[in-house]
């Protein structure tokens, strides 16, 4: 039940006044807690930049891609590693991964719109984030702070 109080805590701007009246324990737990909650932003911001760096890659590939001509002999990957020749068919028809084993086939230019906007989506994302860290980062912090004072309080006052 405690936790509990403490996740909603966490989640709004918690007073440095109220984190002075906590236990050593709830300290402990919100120090925790914001941890790891840290952790997993910044996982999620890895992602979306990983994300965000393969769609512009895929972006740069069908442009690269358009200004070939029919007919090109090149190389087609089939893996990160395996690659097979083939011949250029037809430059202005690819097949767009829209995720989950699914692809749909577009126009180039649709292709390109569509890589275009899943970028700006992951870089709106991102920033949100990365505002979203900060300020768990900064409570993570307070809370180290106080519970190292209270800790050096405890260990004198003994």
């Amino acid at each position: 039940m405690a936790t509990r109080g403490l996740r909603a805590e966490a989640g709004n701007r918690i007073g440095v006044s109220e984190l002075e009246k906590m236990s050593l324990e709830q300290l402990k737990s919100l120090k925790e807690q914001s941890d790891l909650e840290v952790n997993l932003l910044q996982d999620s911001l890895n992602k979306i930049r990983t994300a965000a760096t393969r769609l512009e890659i895929t972006f740069t590939a069908l442009h690269d891609l358009s200004l070939r001509p029919q007919g090109k002999k090149l190389l087609v990957p089939l893996t990160a590693s395996l690659y097979v020749p083939g011949t250029l068919d037809d430059a202005d028809r690819v097949l767009v991964d829209v995720g989950t084993g699914y692809f749909i086939e577009k126009t180039m230019t649709e292709g390109k719109d569509y890589c275009d906007r899943k970028i700006n989506l992951l870089k709106s994302n991102y920033e949100e984030l990365i505002e979203m860290t900060s300020k768990k980062k900064n409570i993570a912090d307070e809370v180290g702070m106080i519970l190292q004072a209270k800790l050096r309080e405890s260990s004198t006052g003994t």
